[in-house]
Order: C-alpha cells, then structure tokens, then sequence
C-alpha cells in the first residue's frame, strides 16, 4: 500500500465532482488499514473514510488522508433451518452484495436492491427502501476504534438506529471505521413485501402474483431504474434531501391550504415526501447553469452537465430547501454528507 499526494477524487464520488486529497490510500486488509490511520495520527491530519462515494458532495479540498476502502470478503453462518448469518467486509459493493444473497435464495434485503454504495456505509445512515431498513436484519458490525486501533463488535443495540440515522452519525461520529457487517436472513419461509410504493403494481405488470424475493428485486430494480439516473452515466447521489417528519396538526392545516399534499401518519407525527414537495414547489426537471433537479424524481439532484462544482451542488439545494420552507413551512434536511 502506498500513500499517496494530490490525488483527484473526480472518480471516487458518484457525483463526479473536483477535488483534490492531500493524501490518499486504498487499503484492502486490516493491517493496511491501521497502517494509514497511523499515519494520520503521527502527522496530525484528518482522515475520510471513502467507500463508494454515493452519499457524499466534496465542496472543496480535502486537506487530509482519504482512505478508500476495498476490504472485499462475504462469509456464512447457518443458524437453524430458516435462518443464516451472512457477513459481508466493507468495502464489498452493496447491490452486488444483495444479488449475492438472492443467488442463495436468503431473504431480507430483496427490497433494498439497487442502492448505490458499499456495505460498510450501509449502516451509518440505516439506508432504506420501500419498507425496508438494514435495522431489520442488522445483526452486529465489526469496527476499528480509531482511538485504541482495536476491533470492536458492536450490536443492534449499541448502533442506536433511527430514520437514516446511527451512532455513527451522532455520539460515536468519527470514532469508528465499520470494517465487516453481519445480517440475519431467512433460507425459507420469506416474508415478502410488496404493499410498500409501486413494487405491487411493478410485479402486476410483470404479471407475478405470488412473487419470490427475486422477483421483488427484479420489481425493485426495474422502479429505480425507471426514474432514478444512473451515477455512471450522470452525476448523483440518488436522494439528495430525507423525507421529513412534521407534527400531525401542522399537516392538517397544510392539509386544508394543499388538498392534494401527500403525507404518511405514525402516530402523532407526519412523513411527508420530500420528492413531492420539491416538484410542487416547481423544482422537478428545473436546471440552473451546470445544476438540476432530475426530471422523473425530483428528489435526486444532477450534475447535469458533467461541469458542476460541488459548491454549485450545494447552492442549488439551498435554494431548493428556502423555496419549500417558503412555500410549505417545511424545512428540508439534506441526506447527502456535505464535505
């Protein structure tokens, strides 16, 4: 492994964006992983740990150590007659990893198809979709303590997951490097879910009445790729803004101001969609020079011409998030990791 200066990070973010690392190193066991840490340490800068670069917005240099995190490995547990651990290492691709498990006939994570990224960022924000969180199935996570340079198991428990969100992103920010991940799956008996967006009319168009967790991917996938671009062939970040959450009376007054305003209840709360309040705010399909809101899914931001910036990125989502505040009295909080 060799460190290495000034390095571009165009190609090491889904938004392909400029910027420069001081330092950068790609490390692909443990050993080389405390190794560039160490090196951190000594020379007293700052560290980013990168993996696939799907939910971060570089807005400038970063003047530290970027480590990129290629520890590849998946390794299986069977616990009983419907259930095995599957354990993936971080720098494993996450769809790729989901495919892994449908080839296997293990059921879970069937409805989590197609997210970008790597499995070990997965659980730092609990990604989620169309009914499903990693919360569901996360078991435990191996990480490196930055602090003593030691492994440590963490569990369910100790991970403190919430909508899009960890102790990794609150009281444990910046301590840990998650390094392996373990997910508790069915071998049979799946529980399938389809009653969550258009995956049940996906599978009746499909003409599939009882589908299998393969067909759920495949119905999965065919949605996201139906209105959600492609990093590889136009910079994004997939959803760019959470949905948020608002207090049931707030939404009843929006409710009589904006008929048609969409909004799912628990409890005493709201989740409105963020996606429809940015396109009825006037946004979906609107571009500003190098800069747009997609024009199937409002949600995602685009690098549209190849050419923006990540201040240009950021600049945009602001005005986004001061027209919908204007508008609906909501503010929007912004998913995306703003560096």
């Amino acid at each position: 492994m060799k460190i290495q200066e000034n390095i571009s990070l165009k190609n090491y973010n889904t938004f392909g964006v400029e910027a420069k690392a001081h330092y950068f190193a790609e490390v692909h066991d443990l050993h080389e992983l405390k190794y560039a840490t160490e090196f951190a340490k000594i020379n007293h800068i700052k560290i980013l740990f990168l993996g696939g670069g799907s939910n971060l917005l570089f807005t400038q240099d970063f003047d530290g150590l970027v480590i990129k995190l290629n520890l590849k490995g998946i390794s299986e547990e069977i616990l009983d007659e419907n259930h095995v651990l599957v354990s993936a290492k971080a720098g494993e691709n996450w769809h790729e990893f989901v495919l892994y498990t449908l080839s296997k006939n293990y059921g879970g994570l069937e409805n989590l198809s197609l997210i970008p990224g790597n499995v070990g960022t997965c659980p730092i924000q609990n990604i989620g979709a169309y009914g499903t969180e990693i919360k569901d199935h996360f078991v435990s996570c191996k990480a490196l303590n930055l602090e003593t340079s030691e492994i440590e198991e963490l569990s369910l428990e100790d991970c403190k997951f919430g909508y899009r969100d960890s102790i990794f992103k609150t009281s444990a920010k910046g301590k840990y490097v998650i390094v392996e991940v373990t997910f508790k799956l069915t071998t049979q008996n799946h529980l399938i879910k389809t009653e969550y967006g258009a995956i049940s009319t996906e599978l009746k168009s499909l003409g599939i009445e009882n589908p299998t967790i393969q067909e759920v991917s495949k119905a999965v996938i065919n949605i996201r790729q139906s209105k959600l671009p492609n990093p590889a062939e136009i910079g994004n970040a997939g959803s760019f803004f959470k949905n948020p959450s608002i207090p049931l009376a707030q939404f009843e007054n929006l409710k009589e101001k904006f008929p048609e305003i969409q909004g799912y209840a628990n409890g005493d709360w709201v989740k409105v969609p963020a996606g429809w309040l940015i396109e009825n705010a006037g946004w979906k399909g609107k571009q500003i020079g190098n800069v747009a809101s997609h024009k199937l899914q409002a949600l995602v931001i685009i690098n549209a011409t190849g050419n923006a910036s990540g201040k240009e990125i950021y600049d945009f989502s602001t005005q986004i998030i001061d027209s919908v505040k204007e508008k609906y009295g909501i503010e929007l909080e912004r998913e995306v990791n703003i560096l």
